[in-house]
Order: C-alpha cells, then structure tokens, then sequence
C-alpha cells in the first residue's frame, strides 16, 4: 500500500513514531502501532494489511498520544534552553526519547546535579510554560543561516543544506518534529529523576501534561496518607524526624539488651559442656539464627582447646546446625567441624552443609530431625 501523504509522523530525533489507525471506506479499522522511516520513506506499521488494499484509506493520528508527545518534544528544548541556562554553555544535547508518557534527555555535565540545580531547570522551564509562548516555525532555512542565527544542531542528527527551526522566545533548535502551538499547553513540567549514563553524560527523565497532573495527585495522596498514619501532625517534617530519632534511640536500646542477652546465653551454654571421651562436648537447641549461633561458638571456643560444639536452631521452622571444633583438635586430626555437619545435617533434611574443619554449618527442610541431628553428634563422637 502506498499513500501519497499521511499525516502520521515517523520516528526520528529522539521522537516516537506516531501510533493511530486507516479507516476504510466500509468502516473495517486496521491500527497502527509505530510509524518509521526508511530510505526517505515514511512507512506505517501495522499487525496486518488490510484485506482490500484498493480502498482509499483515511488516515487518523491517535490525538491524545501524538499531543503529548508533542508537549514532551517542546518540553525537552525548553529542558535543553534551561540546563544551559542554569550549568553552563558546556551543556549540549547527547541523545533523547520523546514518548508519550515521559521523556529523556541526556546531556553533557561533569558532575550530580545538587538539589537546588535541579529546581532553578524545573523552575526555568515552568516560567516559560507559564508565559505563554507561541512556537515559530520557519521552513527551507539555510543551514548556515540557521546556526548563525543561533539555533542548536541536536547530537546525532544529519542536517541537509536546507533545515527548519523551531523557536519558542530565546529557545531555537533545529528540529523536525511535532511541537505544540504555545507552551501553555504543556500545563506543567517535572522531574522525576537525574542520574548518570557514562562519563561526563547526565540523564534528566521527566513528565508534562497530564502525567504531571497524575503524579501530583499521587504525591498528595501518598501525603494525605502519611499524615493520616503519623494522625494528622501540625509540622509534618518534624514528626517524621521526632519518628526517626525514636526508630535510631530504640534500635540501639534493642542492640544493647541483644549483646546482653547473648552474654547471659554464653554463660547459660558454658555451664553445660561436659566431658565426652576427653573432650569438652556441647551440643544444644537454641532459638537463634545462624549469625548469633556462629557468634556464640566462636566466643565460647576462643579460650578452649578441647571443645566441639554443635548448636541446633529451628528458628521462624527452618531447621540450622552450625558446628566449631577447637583448632587443636583440628590439627591433631582428631575431629572436623565440616565432617560431623556432613553426618548429622541428614537428620534434617539437609545438603550436607559446607564449611571448614574449624567451624561448618547446614540448613534444612525438616525441624522434626533437629534433637535426632544433636543426638547422633554424641553418638558420633
């Protein structure tokens, strides 16, 4: 199918292809859902041709889409005017995306833009919109003309000895893509975030129209909702910071009754260890994860020479043992930490853990097995 005109426009400059639909003459619909171009020709992409392809079709832009895109492609050469503005005149284009729902501009800058940096470009560019510029759009214009003029060529972009420019006040670019008649209709423009692609490349993505006005009533019910939980405090700042200093205060209160409470344990399991074919056994349930049960055993092990421990945990249901062998009775070859947890661990269902010879431990499917897993450690021994 060939048209000889269509109003969809192709993808190009950073800008999406227009979506839409042809209409033929009997009603029958065929959607288009991306429009590029090849070798100068513009070409609309389609699930499928329609199944009379001698009709005449009317061609229709998806309004809403290609409007939006349109106050995303104005909003990034406002973006552009107001980053240079406000960094430098260092800052030039290196790529951009225009969609319908976002958009992205990526640019050259040496460092993180700080917080106030990003207010004055998000600020900038909202005293345009609110000024109520109308485009300018000159056709056929000599390149040479146009950059003299002072129109910025976009990175990336292949320019004939002919270009259009497009100018809202002091903002000029050469550009081919759709634009909307006056900024008013960008309604708004915001940042949603700044990061870095490579080296001295900085991203800026951001929203106008109506996923500005949609994440503005996000943002106020996401507050509407804080303070609700927090019961409607008068300064909701300084809740919020009451609340953290309280969280730090509480976590270090609970860190401290942890390191006590461990203490006690130590002395608890200290006071029963036995003798066990002269050796110093311990073997035990204990209700910990597997962090504070390898801190354990290595605090009762360090001042004794003789000592095999195994401590068995059923924490939250999943069965651990973790086992430390004194390293005397490691080099003596007399008993290894890995081997007994490669014994025992099957009692639980486990792997067959891993570990070294002086400290070794295995997770499990099956609590159940945990006192028969302790007991054959005895039995072991």
């Amino acid at each position: 199918m060939v048209f000889n005109t269509t109003p969809f426009y192709a993808e190009g400059g950073g800008q999406v292809g227009d979506k839409g639909y042809l209409e033929a003459p009997n009603g029958n619909v065929t959607y288009i859902y991306d429009t590029k171009i090849e070798n100068n020709i513009i070409v609309h992409i389609a699930n499928q041709l329609p199944a009379d392809v001698t009709f005449k079709f009317k061609a229709v832009v998806d309004e809403q889409k290609r409007h939006a895109t349109s106050c995303n492609h104005t909003a990034t050469h406002l973006l552009h005017h107001a980053l240079r503005r406000v960094l430098g005149s260092h800052v030039t284009q290196k790529g951009s995306m225009v969609r319908s729902g976002h958009l992205r501009f990526d640019f050259s800058h040496f460092s993180k833009l700080t917080q106030q940096e990003l207010q004055s470009v998000e600020d900038f560019v909202n005293a345009r919109i609110q000024e109520k510029i109308d485009v300018q759009i000159t056709t056929n214009v000599p390149y040479d003309q146009a950059i003299s003029d002072g129109a910025m060529a976009l990175f990336g972009e292949k320019y004939g000895d002919t270009v259009r420019t497009v100018r809202f006040g002091e903002s000029i670019e050469l550009c081919g893509g759709t634009h909307v008649s006056n900024t008013s209709a960008i309604w708004h423009f915001t940042i949603t975030s700044e990061t870095a692609v490579a080296s001295g490349v900085r991203r800026i993505e951001a929203v106008t129209g109506d996923e500005a006005k949609k994440l503005v009533y996000e943002q106020a019910a996401l507050m509407e909702a804080v303070k609700l939980q927090l019961k409607n405090p008068k300064d909701l700042v300084q809740s919020v910071q009451a609340l953290q200093e309280e969280n730090t205060k509480l976590k270090k209160e609970i860190e401290k009754l942890n390191k006590q409470l461990v203490e006690q344990m130590i002395v608890d399991l200290e006071s029963e260890i036995q003798n066990h074919n002269g050796i110093s056994l311990l073997c035990k349930e204990v209700n910990l994860n597997a962090t504070v049960m390898k801190d354990i055993l290595f605090q009762i092990g360090k001042n004794r020479k003789d000592l095999v421990a195994v401590l068995g945990s059923k924490k939250d249901n999943k069965p651990i043992l973790s086992c430390y062998v004194s390293k005397v009775l490691v080099e003596q070859g007399t008993y290894k930490a890995n081997t007994i947890i490669q014994e025992i661990s099957g009692h639980i269902q486990g792997g067959g853990g891993g570990g070294q010879p002086f400290f070794a431990s295995a997770g499990g499917k099956n609590p159940t097995g945990l006192s028969d897993a302790l007991q054959a450690v005895k039995n072991l021994l």
